[in-house]
C-alpha cells in the first residue's frame, strides 16, 4: 500500500509495538496509535519508521499508551510537524544537542516521567505548542526558550524546575497566548516597567515567587480568560486596575497570598452569557462587605478572609449551573433563605466557622447533587431537616459546633449511605445512638461527641465493612472533580479538596489533605451506658478509638489487642473494672492512650508499649499497679521472698566452703599422722622396737586392769 498516506488506529485496544513495515510507507504523512495498549520501547518504534515514512510523515499521535524509554533524536524525521506522546510512560531525558533543526510545531510530551534538564531548545524554532507539564523536569528553564518567536503555548507547570525568570526568557514571544510555569519553583525577576511584548489568554503562575509587590506587567494584560497566581508571595491592596477583570473570564484565583483591602462591585464583570467563571479569593487578608456578582458564576471561594455582613447576598446571584460555594472562615452572619433551591446543580456548600444562625432549611433537600455539606461551628438550631435524605450522594456532612437538637435522624443510615464522614459533634443531640448508622458501609470519620446521647453502643457495628478494611486508602484526600472546560486548546478541571474538623491524637485539627486515609469513632462526651461490645474489636481499620467521657462499665474488650492498626485509643472518664487485657501490649502502632479515671483494677502488663506511657494514661484508678505506676503488693512480696531465698542460698554455699576445707584438713592429718608413723616405724630398727614395746605394755596395762576391776565387781556382789 505504497500510495497509504493517513492511518487512524486510535481508540482500540492494540499491544505490542509497530511492525517494521510501516517504515516503507513513503507517502505516509499522518498516523494516529493514541488510546491503545501498545508498550514498545519508544526508541524501537522511530526505528520502525526509519525507512521511507521518516522523510513523509508529518503528524504522529501516540498518547494515552504504555510507551516507555527516553525521546529519541526525532529531528531524524525531516517532515515531522506534529507529535503527541502525552500520557505515556517515558522516562530518561532530553539529548543534550540535536544533529539538525526541526520542523516541528506541535510537541506534547505532558504527563509522563521524562527526567533532567531542559537542553537548548534552538534546533526547535518553528514550535508553536510546547506541553511539557505533569513531568519530572528538574533545572532552570533555558533561556534559548525566549529564542522561539513563534511560540503560542509555553507549558511546564507541575515539575521540579526553579530558578529565575527574566525578561530574557520573555521578550521575544510576541505570539504567546497560553503561559503556565504553575508548581515550580521559578522566581519572576522583571524590571518594575517592562512590558511584555504578548497579551496572554492563559496566565498560569500559581506557586511561582512574584511579590511581595503587585506584579505591574499584568496590568497589560486585558483579554485573558484564566488568571491563576495563587500562592505567589504577594501582599498588600490589590491596585484599582487589577479589578478591571476580562470580560472573556473563565478562571480567576488570587487564592492563598496576604492581598488585604476591600474587593469592589464586580456585578458588571464576565457577564458573558456564554461564560460561566471560578473565582477563588481564599486565604488572604481581605475585609468589608461580601461585594456583588454577576449571576452567572460557576464557582465562588471567598474562604479564610475577614467578610462580614449577611449570607442573603446568595439569593442574587443564584442559577442553575452553580457547582461550588465555600464561604467558611469568615465573619458572615443572618439566616440562611429558601433561595438555596436556586442552585440546583451545586455540589460544595461549606459556610463553616461563621456567625449564622437560625434553622436550616429545608429548602437544602433540594439539592439533589451536593456532595458536600459544611456547616460546622455557626449557631443554627432545631432539628436537621428531613428533606437531606433527598441529598442521596452526600459524602461529606459536617454540622458540629452548633445547637442542633432532637434526636439523630433515622433516615442517616437509610439514605445517606455514601457518607464518608458524618460529624454531628458539639450539639445537643439526645436519644440513643440509631442502629442502622451500621449501614454507612463508606463512613470514616463517625463523630458523635460532646451531645447527649444516651443507652448502649450498637452492637452492629462490625457491619461498617469500610472500617473493617485495615489497608490504607489510594486516595488520601477526599477529592471533589466537578468536571471543567476546554478553551483555545487549553483545558481546566475544577477540583475541590473536603476537609473536616477532627479530633485526632488529643488535638483538634482540619484535615483535608489526608482525611481519606482516617478511620475514625468518636463517641467521647456523652451518657452513654452499658458494657463496649466485643464486635468493636472486629473493626480492625480503626485509627482511632474515642469512647471517654461517658458511663460505660465492665470490662476492657479483650479482643482489643485485633484492631492492629489502632494509633489512639482514650477510654478515661468510664467505669471500667478489671484488668487491662493482656492483648492491648499487641497494639504495636499505639501512641495515645488514656485509660484514667475508671475502676481498673490488677497489674499493667508487661510490654515496651505500656510502660512508655506517661503515668497520667493510668492515673485514677486506685487498685492498678506496675510500671509506670507504683509496684505491685504482689511484685514487693515475690521480692521478699527472692530476698530471703538469695540469703539461703548464700548461707548454703558458705556451708559448702566450710565442708571442703574440714575435709581436706581431716585428710592431710590422717595423711601426715597415720602414714608419717608407719614410714618412721619402716625405716628405723630402734623406732620399731620401742614402739612395739609400748603397745605390749599398754596392752598388759589394759588387761591387768580389766581383770582386777572384774574381781572387785564380783567381791561386791557376793
Amino acid at each position: 500500500m505504497q500510495h497509504l498516506e493517513f492511518i487512524d488506529l486510535a481508540t482500540n485496544i492494540l499491544e505490542g509495538g509497530l511492525p517494521k513495515s510501516f517504515g516503507n510507507l513513503s507517502h505516509l504523512r499522518a498516523l494516529d496509535l493514541s488510546t491503545n495498549n501498545l508498550n514498545q520501547p519508544l526508541p524501537e518504534l522511530f526505528l520502525s519508521l526509519s525507512g521511507k515514512a521518516e522523510k513523509s510523515l508529518e503528524e504522529l499521535h501516540l498518547s494515552n499508551n504504555h510507551f516507555s524509554g527516553s525521546l529519541p533524536d526525532i529531528t531524524r524525521f525531516s517532515s515531522l510537524k506534529s507529535l503527541y506522546l502525552q500520557e505515556n510512560q517515558l522516562n530518561g531525558s532530553f539529548l543534550e544537542s540535536y544533529g539538525q533543526t526541526s520542523k516541528i510545531e506541535f510537541l506534547d510530551l505532558s504527563l509522563n516521567q521524562i527526567t533532567g534538564p531542559l537542553p537548548n531548545l534552538t534546533a526547535f524554532s518553528a514550535l508553536r505548542e510546547l506541553h511539557l507539564n505533569n513531568n519530572q523536569f528538574k533545572g532552570r528553564l533555558p533561556q534559548s526558550i525566549g529564542r522561539l518567536s513563534k511560540l503560542e503555548m509555553l507549558r511546564v507547570e507541575s515539575n521540579f524546575m526553579e530558578g529565575p525568570i527574566t525578561e530574557s526568557h520573555l521578550s521575544n514571544l510576541s505570539s504567546l497566548r497560553v503561559l503556565d510555569l504553575s508548581y515550580n519553583s521559578f522566581s519572576f525577576q522583571l524590571g518594575l516597567n517592562w512590558l511584555p511584548p504578548f497579551e496572554l489568554d492563559v496566565i498560569g503562575l500559581s506557586h511561582c515567587k512574584m511579590g511581595p509587590h503587585f506584579p505591574q506587567w499584568l496590568r497589560t494584560q486585558k483579554s485573558y480568560s484564566h488568571l491563576d497566581i495563587s500562592f505567589a508571595g504577594i501582599s498588600g491592596v490589590a491596585p484599582n486596575w487589577f479589578w478591571d477583570l476580562s470580560p472573556e473570564m473563565m478562571h480567576f484565583s488570587i487564592s492563598n497570598n496576604q492581598i488585604s483591602g476591600e474587593v469592589p462591585d464586580l456585578s458588571s464583570k464576565f457577564v458573558k452569557e456564554t461564560n460561566y467563571p471560578t473565582m477563588d479569593f481564599s486565604s488572604n487578608n481581605f475585609s468589608g462587605l461580601v461585594p456583588s456578582f454577576s449571576s452567572n458564576l460557576e464557582s465562588l471561594n471567598l474562604s479564610k478572609n475577614k467578610f462580614v455582613g449577611s449570607i442573603s447576598f446568595l439569593c442574587k446571584i443564584a442559577n442553575a449551573l452553580f457547582r461550588t460555594i465555600d464561604l467558611s472562615n469568615n465573619l458572615l452572619s443572618g439566616e440562611l433563605h429558601n433561595c438555596l433551591m436556586g442552585f440546583e446543580e451545586l455540589a460544595i456548600l461549606n459556610l463553616a466557622n461563621n456567625n449564622l444562625y437560625g434553622k436550616i432549611p429545608s429548602s437544602i433537600g433540594s439539592l439533589s447533587d451536593i456532595q458536600s455539606l459544611q456547616l460546622r461551628n455557626n449557631n443554627f438550631t432545631g432539628d436537621l431537616p428531613t428533606s437531606l435524605k433527598n441529598c442521596a450522594i452526600l459524602q461529606i456532612l459536617d454540622v458540629g459546633g452548633n445547637k442542633l437538637s432532637g434526636e439523630i435522624p433515622l433516615w442517616i443510615g437509610s439514605h445517606l449511605t455514601f457518607l464518608v464522614v458524618l460529624s454531628l459533634r458539639l450539639n445537643k443531640f439526645n436519644g440513643s445512638i440509631p442502629q442502622n448508622l451500621c449501614h454507612l458501609n463508606k463512613i470514616h470519620i463517625l463523630d458523635l461527641s460532646q451531645n447527649s446521647l444516651s443507652g448502649e453502643i450498637p452492637r452492629c457495628l462490625n457491619n461498617i465493612t469500610s472500617l473493617l478494611q485495615n489497608n490504607n486508602s489510594s486516595t488520601p484526600s477526599i477529592l471533589f472533580e466537578l468536571g471543567g472546560d476546554s478553551h483555545n486548546g487549553y483545558s481546566y478541571f475544577e477540583e475541590y479538596l473536603g476537609d473536616a474538623l477532627v479530633q485526632w491524637k488529643s488535638s483538634e485539627s482540619v484535615y483535608n489533605k489526608t482525611l481519606g486515609l482516617l478511620k475514625i469513632i468518636d463517641f467521647s462526651n456523652n451518657e452513654l451506658a452499658g458494657n463496649v461490645p466485643e464486635e468493636i474489636a472486629q473493626l480492625d481499620g480503626v485509627l482511632s478509638l474515642n469512647l471517654s467521657r461517658n458511663n460505660l462499665t465492665g470490662n476492657v474488650i479483650q479482643g482489643i489487642g485485633k484492631m492492629e492498626k489502632l494509633e489512639s485509643l482514650d477510654l478515661s472518664g468510664n467505669q471500667f473494672t478489671g484488668r487491662i487485657p493482656t492483648s492491648l501490649a499487641q497494639l504495636h502502632f499505639l501512641s495515645v492512650l488514656d485509660l484514667s479515671s475508671n475502676n481498673l483494677s490488677g497489674k499493667i502488663p508487661s510490654s515496651t508499649q505500656l510502660q512508655s506511657f506517661d503515668p497520667s494514661s493510668y492515673e485514677g484508678n486506685n487498685e492498678l499497679c506496675g510500671p509506670p505506676l507504683a509496684e505491685c503488693p504482689e511484685d514487693r512480696n515475690t521480692q521478699s521472698l527472692s530476698a530471703d531465698h538469695s540469703k539461703i542460698n548464700n548461707l548454703d554455699e558458705d556451708d559448702k566452703i566450710l565442708s571442703f576445707g574440714f575435709y581436706v584438713c581431716v585428710a592431710s592429718g590422717f595423711i601426715l599422722g597415720f602414714w608419717g608413723v608407719i614410714f618412721t616405724l619402716a625405716l628405723k630398727q630402734s623406732f620399731r622396737d620401742a614402739y612395739f614395746q609400748k603397745l605390749t605394755n599398754f596392752a598388759n596395762w589394759i588387761f591387768v586392769t580389766i581383770i582386777m576391776s572384774l574381781h572387785r565387781l564380783k567381791m561386791m556382789w557376793s
